[in-house]
């Protein structure tokens, strides 16, 4: 069974499938906050998709850190590593891109075992 969450005209928020969560990449509603804000909210944001889909992050599978640049990664961490649950740490990429909208300074994508 297929289960879409926040689903919209474009894209879901996240879908589950065979005890898989798949989130679509999370960016902070707020572009204008600072890099350790808007990783805050999307960090909640990632809590909140993984509770609707009757997960959390200590089942985290796989994380992908967008990052507008890559010289922020330091600074990021500083927010994600008081975040993430330390015995459950998932697989992590983090690599530079550029983002839909140039005040954005992080995006998360993120998948969870149910």
């Amino acid at each position: 069974m297929i289960n879409r969450i926040q689903p919209g005209k474009r894209m879901s928020q996240a879908v589950t499938h065979n005890g898989i969560a798949y989130l679509a990449g999370q960016v902070a509603d707020t572009p204008s906050a600072s890099l350790q804000d808007q990783t805050r909210e999307v960090l909640k944001k990632i809590d909140g998709l993984l509770a609707a889909a009757g997960t959390s992050k200590s089942k985290l599978l796989t994380i992908q850190v967008l990052l507008s640049n890559i010289a922020d990664f330091a600074a990021m961490n500083e927010v994600y590593d008081a975040w993430i649950d330390p015995a459950n740490p998932a697989t992590r990429a983090c690599y530079e891109a550029r983002l839909a909208d140039p005040n954005l300074r992080v995006e998360i994508i993120a998948v969870a075992a149910i």
